[in-house]
This record gives structure tokens, sequence and C-alpha cells, in this order.
């Protein structure tokens, strides 16, 4: 094991970019996979549709890797500058990879602007996550941050309803939005604060404390946000119609 973790560490860059590139065959294969009639009309709703079906996997893969990197080594949750594992570094390159891949489809697809708050975030995400692949600090603190992503099953399943026309008032999307709403008090915003609480009580002993501290500052108030809007959409509106506006984060 460990002469396989010094083998991805000496070439991190390849190892980022197979898995970048791996997620961009999952795009493409994903392609040729028929979705619904209501989105295979628009073009804009067809990209949406499959790069919401990536990014799905990819929540429901690390979403659990990371989970089970914390459970087998749990001081990594107390040491989030220095503690990893083999299987929690090869985690962060496989998640930076697909963060990449998504960059790069988000802006060439040309729906940069109408994807600026997932483009944001994942420039902010990239940098942090990168930054820890690289001097191999900071590991355990992105595998705690991809504790988010038990959320993002949930969130772009409800994107993913929510482009399939599927009635709020269903089964489905009211099981869904439960979950939802849990998992992101829960794994999301839980995740986070704990970072930020961890940055701030660390602040005077970790390397470049203030650089982490603002992103998670900007991170929080963007999750806010999105919680905001959520709840408001989900359960304080009432006869309102999905919106159809080319905005990749809709309410």
């Amino acid at each position: 094991m460990d002469r396989w973790l010094n083998e991805i560490q000496k070439h991190p860059a390849l190892y980022v970019l197979c898995c970048s590139v791996i997620f961009r065959i999952l795009h493409r294969f994903l392609q040729t996979v028929p979705s619904p009639g209501t989105v295979e009309t628009d073009p804009w709703r067809t990209w949406k549709w499959r790069n919401l079906s990536v990014s799905l996997v990819h929540s429901l893969l690390t979403g659990i890797w990371a989970v089970t990197c914390v459970i087998q080594h749990p001081v990594m949750v107390h040491e989030i500058h220095s503690t990893y594992t083999p299987s929690a570094y090869m985690l962060v390159v496989v998640s930076s990879g697909y963060f990449i891949q998504d960059a790069a489809d988000i802006i060439f697809s040309g729906y940069a602007k109408a994807s600026w708050e997932f483009l944001l975030h994942h420039v902010m995400v990239i940098w942090c996550f990168l930054y820890a692949v690289f001097t191999h600090q900071y590991v355990a603190g992105a595998v705690v941050a991809l504790f988010v992503e038990v959320n993002s099953v949930f969130l772009h399943t409800r994107l993913l309803l929510k482009l399939a026309k599927v009635a709020r008032n269903s089964f489905i999307y009211t099981v869904n939005k439960l979950f939802n709403v849990v998992t992101y008090m829960t794994f999301r915003l839980g995740a986070q604060f704990y970072l930020t609480w961890y940055l701030i009580h660390h602040y005077s002993s970790l390397d470049h404390a203030l650089y982490f501290l603002i992103t998670m500052m900007l991170m929080n108030i963007m999750i806010l946000i999105y919680f905001y809007r959520l709840l408001r959409t989900d359960f304080f509106s009432k006869g309102r119609s999905h919106n159809s506006g080319r905005k990749f984060a809709e309410d």
C-alpha cells in the first residue's frame, strides 16, 4: 500500500489528469443513454442532464468513500492538516480530477455564465484540493470536506427530477427533498462549519490558514444562500412551477 501511495505521490498531476479523463469518458458514455423527452428537446437541458448525471456518479462514489476513510481512520477528523491514509489521498486525487473535468465541461460547453455559481465553487475546491495533492497537507481536511457529497447525491437527484418535470408533490420528489434537507444540515453544513471552526481554533499552528479560512467563509456564504433558496422553494412555496430559465443552480 505504501509503495502504491509513493508512486501516486511521485506523479500526482498525471493521476489527476487520468481521473479527469475517466470522468470525461463517463460523460461521453452518458450521451448514449436515453434521457427523458422533456430534456432531449432543449440543448441546454440535455447538457445539464448529462453534467448532473456525471456529478451524481461522483457524489455516490466519493461521499461513501469519504465517510469510509474517516470511519477506518477517525484521527483524520482531529488532525486535518497532517494525517491521512493512502485511500484518503487517492480519494482527493480522484475528486480533484472530477472537479477539473466538470469545470472544463462548464466552460467549454458555453454555459459558464448560466453556471457561474458552480464554476466559482469548483475553482475554490480545485485550488484547495490540488494544494493537498501536491503538498500532502490538509488531505484529511479535503476528505472531511467531501462529506458534503453525501448530500450532493440528493441535491443532484433533486435537480434531475426538476429537469424531468417530476411533480413536486410526487412521492419520489417528496422523499428525496426530505433526505436532501436532512443531509444538507448534517453532511454539508456540519462538515463546512466543523472545518471552519477547526481553522479558527488552530489558526496559529496551521500553514496558509488565512487562505483556507477565507475560502471556507466564502463557501459558507454560498451554501447558506443556497439552503435558504432550497427551503423557500421546496417547503415554503405554493403553486410555483419549475424554473425553466438557463441557470444551473436553480431553486
